[in-house]
């Protein structure tokens, strides 16, 4: 049974015991964010499954107003910050694999210009996932950024290549 507040001879247990469920709350939220809902423990590739998880959330959306749509992007991003740097911290790594809320946002950057045929949002996700690997500057200068904008950064640049590369498919075929 849990002791009550300041229970006599033992001065402050309270405020440890909330201290660590709220801890513990933190990293169990972090970690569900982070990770896509474990999307992220997935084994092989977590960022192709974070990528393809996002797909398929992006295509099950109801209709959104577009200032809806990039106010819900622009919140995961910031969110995203907070969570993977509190599970880079946990884990001690600078950019765990498993982390894959960054891979769910870059993709969400770029889906939109994919409208909604299969073959386009194929070439986006292929589109991002090339840019993802490959990082081509400046996208693994922001990777070493530490901490949860590093985690971030380097896959909403990713999304930016991709939009680029998306629109040129889109001219050239």
């Amino acid at each position: 049974q849990l002791p009550v507040c300041q229970p006599e001879g033992h001065p402050g247990i309270c405020y440890h015991l909330t201290r660590s469920l709220v801890r513990s709350a933190l990293l169990y939220f972090s970690d569900a964010v982070a990770t896509v809902f474990r999307i992220g423990h997935l084994p092989l590739a977590p960022g192709t499954w974070g990528s393809a998880a996002a797909v398929v959330g992006w295509y099950l959306l109801p209709e959104l107003s577009s200032t809806l749509y990039w106010l819900i992007v622009i919140n995961l991003f910031l969110i995203g910050v907070i969570a993977s740097a509190i599970i880079s911290r946990r884990d001690s790594d600078d950019d765990p694999s498993k982390v894959i809320i960054d891979e769910w946002v870059g993709m969400w950057l770029v889906l939109p210009f994919a409208g909604k045929s299969w073959i386009w949002i194929l070439a986006a996700f292929v589109c991002f996932r090339l840019f993802d690997i490959l990082k081509p500057f400046p996208i693994k200068a922001a990777e070493k950024i530490r901490g949860g904008w590093g985690i971030m950064l380097d896959d909403v640049i990713a999304g930016v290549y991709s939009i680029a590369g998306l629109t040129f498919l889109r001219i050239i075929l």
